[in-house]
């Protein structure tokens, strides 16, 4: 399967070289960079990739223009050059690489999107969180599978899975209106919502190491209005 990874990036210039490197291993793998002006290098040393990797490509966007419309520039840059199916994940190591093949799996497996949970199984399986974190993303789970009516999935907030082109496709990238963090609950509720067959894998969250993470608590704000509007029909 036709397969790309979209990478989102703000000043990840710690981080890019040690990512692209991991998933250049595998061969069946295209990489999109999508760049929100970076100050701090990312760019340059994407371009340095790129001269040697014919499968690292890069969308550059004119500011910081949030993460949601980073996952749907990239995912609509890469239907048109039909890929069949596309990998979210984190730039900031956060996310394992070596996770991709059980994804590619579960996919195979008849599922249409696959969350990578960090909570399967009655498990907290994050390296790096305070209690004070963890109790938060709990609740924000817990809150939004309770509205939307999703309570058989543990981690609808997760940045890291995959989604078939024929769930991209029904979804319709340009309904989507969330622009931080409820880009991850609006894709699933949307998904769901068009009948995809949605499953989870058990995966680790690695807290970052470089860089400096993008959540704010208007990001947190827009997550919890955009569940009401998503169940209510508003958007």
């Amino acid at each position: 399967m036709k397969s790309l990874v979209v990478l989102p990036t703000y000043n990840e210039a710690e981080n890019i070289d040690k990512i692209l490197e991991r998933l250049t291993k595998y061969d069946f793998l295209d990489i999109l960079v999508v760049d929100d002006n970076s100050t701090d290098g990312t760019r340059e040393k994407v371009y340095q990739w790129i001269k040697n990797n014919p499968n690292i490509h890069i969308l550059e966007r004119p500011g910081k223009l949030g993460l949601g419309t980073a996952y749907v520039d990239g995912f609509k840059w890469g239907l048109k050059r039909d890929y069949e199916v596309f990998f979210e994940m984190d730039a900031d190591l956060s996310h394992n690489p070596d996770d991709i093949p059980r994804f590619i799996e579960a996919l195979k497996n008849g599922y249409d999107v696959v969350i990578g949970s960090r909570y399967m199984n009655n498990t907290i399986s994050v390296v790096g969180w305070d209690f004070k974190r963890l109790l938060l993303s709990k609740f924000a789970n817990w809150y939004a599978t309770t509205i939307l009516g999703l309570r058989h999935l543990t981690d609808i907030t997760s940045g890291y899975r995959i989604y078939s082109r024929k769930c991209l496709e029904a979804v319709g990238l340009d309904r989507i209106k969330s622009n931080g963090y409820a880009f991850q609950i609006e894709m699933v509720y949307r998904c769901y919502k068009k009948g995809c067959k949605i499953g989870e894998i058990p995966i680790i969250f690695y807290e970052r190491n470089g860089g400096s993470s993008k959540m704010s608590k208007k990001i947190a704000l827009e997550a919890a209005i955009m569940v009401w509007r998503l169940r209510f029909g508003k958007v």
